[in-house]
């Protein structure tokens, strides 16, 4: 993740590895933080990656429904294997070697903010992005995924 790409990334030495970590150190509210979860899809072992508002909580049967699979929680290794980033630091877009290029949801809620904040490729950094920007650049389905 380059600085200046969409903002200014903005490091946080407390650290912002949960959401409300993460909305307490910028000072925004906890719906505008982006969760980037990764989830295994269990019939091809593929990543889907789900972005999701910070508020949220991820239905894990009904998004599986939307990708046609069924979600498998992915482990930390298996995480860093397809992201190149620890759990707590994943970025939305810019993954090393995601060829061809992980299936991702983005979760509707974000889109009712004018700025969101998203794990800069560290526990410690975060940079704002623009709702409709990030659908863009991380090429996301917009879909519910809260239950």
């Amino acid at each position: 993740m380059r600085p200046g790409a969409f903002g200014e990334v903005r490091r946080f030495p407390q650290g912002t590895r949960t959401a409300q970590d993460a909305a307490a150190a910028i000072g925004c509210e906890v719906a505008q933080i982006c969760k980037s979860l990764v989830f295994r899809l269990a019939e091809s072992g593929r990543p889907l990656l789900v972005v999701t508002s910070g508020a949220n909580r991820v239905d894990t049967e009904h998004v599986g429904a939307l990708v046609a699979g069924r979600l498998e929680k992915a482990d930390a290794a298996f995480v860093r294997e397809q992201s190149g980033f620890a759990i707590g630091g994943v970025p939305p877009f810019g993954w090393a070697g995601a060829a061809p290029a992980v299936q991702t949801l983005v979760d509707e809620d974000l889109l009712a903010h004018d700025v969101v904040w998203a794990a800069a490729g560290t526990p410690t950094e975060v940079f704002p992005i623009a709702p409709d920007e990030l659908v863009k650049r991380t090429g996301g389905r917009v879909v519910r995924v809260r239950p």
